[in-house]
């Protein structure tokens, strides 16, 4: 009796191509969730992807036990750990403990545990080019979002106009879209001067590119600002002779979306011209931020060695603050009523830690930051070295985003749903300074 041929199973490669990113599964979600449109009407609060991102660390906590892995390097231990220090400090000198429990909570999350759980996480440069790619598609999406409240004036208020792009954060967050455009642009340009492929190279040049037109609409002066010079030592990094041509074409490019195109042409060079007016005729958003700087160096200086205690600004600004600063800003527009949004940081994250947790926490905080630039570029330089130059996209996406974000912080801080993005940030890029510079290239078995 003949037997017919049994029919092959399916094949799994799918579901198997997709299995071997599902320690990155959490991480994405993080992202992802960000998607979701910001609850109006409310001051802060912790937000699905702030939940998503403490799991995160419980689901890392867990792998490690499971699987008996060493956790993080002594190196990249005292690196991520160096916060604690100034953090545990300025808790205790917080007004009460509710505030130092719940300030120690969010800069522990920000700046220590979600990074620690992304480095643990990635496990190779495929690995992180997810991630990377990951931070451009939502930029994308938060563009598409914030050029279509532009075109509709469906957007945040700016000069009694609702054509402020704001994706789906809302007017009580400006700066949320783009901060994460931003995010994007870095991404998609280091990819585009970095990858080893062609089409990848061309596919995030385009990227870049489509990212331009939201962060324009933006009208965020600080991001325009930290944008510009993280793309130029970008752009340097990877070689000089590529830096003119990429920039040619960037130029090219907004020619035509300002004056070709009239993308609020009239508005984005006023905004543009507002940069350097700002000690000539500085607007009320520019002199209350002076008056909120000089507040918090104010405080800093009755309290130089453990400041105010953490969460102690809003407490301590009045008492601080000259007769220049206004009761707070209005917003309105996309999808919310008028508000009066109360100023409760100075928007400068280094006079923030400054006032708040004084000499020891910039030190400890700032230390950190800074040994992962040292780190970051000597991986880079070592990277370029190679002649495969495998891994060189890597490194000038975790470079450009330090970059970008150390230069940002100048003009603002922590706050708003967007900062848990902040915190995967910092674990992309304390991954290469402290792990991915030093694999050998490509070649590693997973």
């Amino acid at each position: 009796m003949s037997h017919s041929p049994a029919l092959p199973l399916p094949r799994r490669v799918p579901f198997a191509h997709l299995a071997s990113f599902a320690p990155l599964l959490p991480v994405l979600l993080v992202v992802a969730l960000l998607a979701l449109p910001a609850a109006q009407g409310t001051d802060g609060g912790a937000t699905p992807a702030d939940a998503v991102s403490g799991l995160v660390v419980l689901y890392c906590a867990i792998r490690l036990v499971r699987e008996r892995r060493r956790p993080l390097s002594r190196t990249a231990a005292v690196v991520l750990g160096l916060p604690v220090v100034g953090l545990a400090v300025a808790a205790v000198g917080a007004s009460s403990p509710a505030a130092g429990i719940g300030g120690l909570g969010r800069y522990l999350q920000i700046f220590v545990l979600v990074p620690a759980a992304v480095v643990l996480l990635i496990r190779d440069k495929r690995d992180f080019r997810v991630l990377a790619w990951a931070f451009v598609a939502f930029a994308l999406f938060q563009g598409a979002v914030g050029v279509h409240q532009f075109v509709t004036g469906t957007g945040a208020s700016y000069q009694g106009e609702e054509i402020r792009a704001v994706g789906t954060f809302g007017p009580a967050d400006v700066m949320g879209m783009a901060t994460v455009v931003a995010f994007g642009l870095m991404c998609a340009l280091a990819l585009a001067l970095g990858s080893a492929d062609a089409r990848q190279r061309a596919v995030a040049a385009g990227c870049a590119l489509a990212l331009l037109a939201p962060l324009a609409l933006s009208f965020s002066r600080g991001a325009w600002i930290a944008t510009a010079a993280a793309c130029a030592v970008q752009l340097m990094l990877a070689g000089m002779r590529r830096a003119l041509k990429v920039g040619a074409v960037v130029a090219a490019t907004a020619v035509i979306l300002v004056g070709g195109l009239g993308l609020g042409s009239a508005m984005l060079q006023e905004r543009i011209s507002s940069i350097t007016q700002v000690t000539d005729a500085p607007d009320q958003s520019v002199t209350d931020r002076y008056t909120m700087w000089a507040a918090a160096t104010d405080m800093w200086s009755e309290h130089p060695l453990t400041g105010v205690g953490l969460k102690g600004f809003p407490e301590h600004r009045d008492g601080h603050a000259s007769l220049a600063l206004s009761s707070g800003s209005d917003t309105e527009g996309a999808g919310a009523a008028f508000r009066r949004q109360p100023l409760l940081s100075p928007h400068n994250m280094y006079l923030l830690v400054l006032s708040e947790q004084g000499l020891v926490g910039l030190l400890a905080l700032g230390g950190s930051w800074l040994a992962l630039l040292v780190c970051g570029l000597r991986g880079l330089a070592r990277t370029r070295r190679w002649t495969s130059g495998s891994g060189l996209d890597c490194a000038l996406v975790a470079c450009g985003l330090l970059i970008w974000q150390l230069i940002d912080f100048l003009y603002a801080d922590i706050g708003g749903p967007a900062t848990v993005l902040t915190a995967v940030l910092f674990g992309l890029v304390a991954w290469w300074a402290l792990v991915g510079s030093d694999d050998v290239p490509e070649a590693s078995a997973r």
